[in-house]
């Protein structure tokens, strides 16, 4: 199960108005071990590198689906959550999963949301590749 590490900036662009949690679309890519996510300085799509390419993956990534913004008072969390992802006879590696605000016009424009490290390369050959992630949320933050 994955569960995500937020882009600090993210913050800033929700701050910004950048983005809309309950009207955007938001997608994942797929990374190899190419890309190094920096949590404090990467705010935008144009800054991530090492997309993978292959079989059964779309340049971009998989839009999210069923996107869900939530607060829990008496847990005292925010939760983002999404459908699993899975791209069906798959062949390629990835590393990373990226999350990012599809909405904007361009790659530097677009917000990433934050990222997921599977802690080791994930090769498939001809098979499903998928993204299950934590029954906790995509991202989930407690506050004090």
């Amino acid at each position: 199960m994955a569960i995500g590490k937020v882009f600090g900036l993210f913050l800033k662009s929700l701050a910004n108005k950048e983005v809309d949690l309950d009207s955007d679309t938001f997608k994942v890519m797929l990374c190899t071990a190419a890309y190094t996510p920096n949590q404090d300085t990467h705010q935008y799509k144009s800054q991530v590198t090492g997309e993978v390419a292959g079989t059964g993956y779309t340049a971009g990534g998989a839009t999210l689906a069923t996107v869900t913004a939530t607060y829990d008072a008496a847990t005292n969390t925010f939760k983002f959550d999404a459908d699993d992802v899975v791209w069906p006879g798959s062949t390629f590696t990835a590393r990373y999963a990226v999350i990012y605000d599809d909405t904007p016009a361009t790659a530097a424009t677009k917000p990433l949301v934050g990222y997921v490290d599977f802690e080791a390369d994930i090769p498939a050959t001809n098979a499903p590749f998928q993204i299950v992630w934590n029954p906790a949320g995509i991202l989930a933050q407690s506050t004090p």
